[in-house]
């Protein structure tokens, strides 16, 4: 029995089919949206977005670079924008490609920092709903995206589908140049469809687990989200829509790090920890330490895993089981789910209101306006 219900909630409860829908959608414009040729010619990749769209390309960094042997770089649209370093654009054969990620479009740092690396040479692949946006007019070649309406909410399903769009574009990246077979390309498409329907047979425990850990960290000041390669933008993700949907304070760090930084921190008995740590991830041994330590601090501690508490030694912590993959470049692509179950049953637990809903001091934002209605500067 579901405790608690809102439109975040019923986002993620729309996981499963939204994967279906969307594989059927994506899976056959990827495979068009480059020419054979266009594939062949890229040196070097730059992914760029801002907030849900960033998490999307850290999710999807190392993914491009197995898949596909091409140097892979994560930047923001402001640095992109603003501060990259113009020797580095447009270098040769219209390199690097930009995979720019926006939903919308419509945001003014993700026209600015295309605009910029179109203007100097580079080739540039929007992925967006929108054609019509400042994204998609600013684009050589655009991945369209088709999100079916749902209830408003912080993104969930269009971080899924973001997510998505771009491992199913280094599957299709690798699968031209040559780096695997053909069947091994579809192994790894495989991957991403069988998601939607583990993530189904899981999601009742993994609502009522949360809900509970929802209901005992509901008065904390802070919260803590750890993870590393394919699992950090997870926990940055986390830390984003703990943001979007409560406002209270939360950090977002490297697993490596956290004994650097964060492990230091006060008041740990009241600092909601969570861990995202797959199994296959080559940093599980210091996932391992860190739920040790976590424990011996006392902190309050949610390990979201494709395995359980024998695979990290420790019983002292609530385990969230996520589906498990054959690869785990491809898991990014729904452990995320706790997480925005946990910012929504925290939100509703507290009576918060989504985004602060854009009044008071927050008016400015509203529509969007915050990032939408800013100075563009090509330079």
């Amino acid at each position: 029995m579901i405790k608690y219900s809102n439109p975040m909630s019923r986002q993620v409860e729309s996981l499963p089919e939204l994967i279906e829908q969307q594989y059927k959608d994506l899976e056959p414009k990827t495979r068009t949206v480059l020419t054979f040729q266009e594939i062949y010619n890229i040196q070097r990749i730059v992914l760029t977005g801002c907030g849900d769209s960033y998490a999307a390309a850290m999710a999807t960094k190392h993914a491009f670079e197995m898949l596909t042997g091409i140097p892979t770089e994560v930047v923001s649209a402001i640095e992109l924008s603003r501060f990259y370093c113009k020797k580095h654009l447009g270098v040769d054969c219209r390199n690097p490609l930009v995979i720019a990620i926006s939903n919308s479009g419509t945001g003014a740092r993700v026209s600015e920092a295309v605009q910029r690396a179109r203007k100097y040479g580079c080739f540039i692949l929007g992925i967006t709903g929108c054609e019509e946006s400042p994204l998609g007019v600013n684009s050589d070649k655009i991945l369209q995206l088709d999100i079916p309406t749902f209830e408003g909410a912080p993104g969930t399903r269009s971080y899924l589908v973001s997510v998505m769009s771009l491992l199913l574009l280094a599957i299709r990246f690798g699968e031209v140049r040559h780096q695997y077979s053909m069947t091994q390309a579809e192994r790894y498409r495989d991957d991403i469809k069988m998601q939607g329907k583990a993530l189904k047979k899981l999601l009742p425990k993994m609502e009522e687990t949360v809900a509970n850990t929802a209901e005992q960290w509901k008065d904390f000041p802070c919260y803590d989200f750890i993870g590393a390669g394919f699992d950090y933008a997870t926990a940055w993700f986390g830390q984003a829509k703990i943001l979007e949907a409560t406002g209270k304070f939360v950090m977002h760090i490297n697993t490596e790090e956290w004994f650097h930084l964060n492990f230091f921190a006060r008041e740990a008995k009241k600092l909601g920890t969570v861990v995202i740590a797959n199994t296959t991830n080559p940093a599980h041994s210091r996932s391992k330490e860190l739920v040790k330590y976590a424990n011996v601090l006392h902190r309050p501690l949610l390990v979201i895993t494709d395995g359980d508490a024998s695979d990290f030694d420790e019983e002292e912590a609530t385990y969230i089981k996520v589906p498990k993959t054959n690869y785990s470049i491809t898991m990014p692509l729904t452990q995320f789910a706790p997480v925005c179950l946990l910012a929504s049953y925290l939100s509703e637990i507290l009576g918060e209101t989504y985004g602060r809903g854009c009044e008071g001091d927050w008016e400015f934002s509203k529509n969007g306006a915050g990032v939408t209605n800013s100075e563009i500067i090509v330079d």
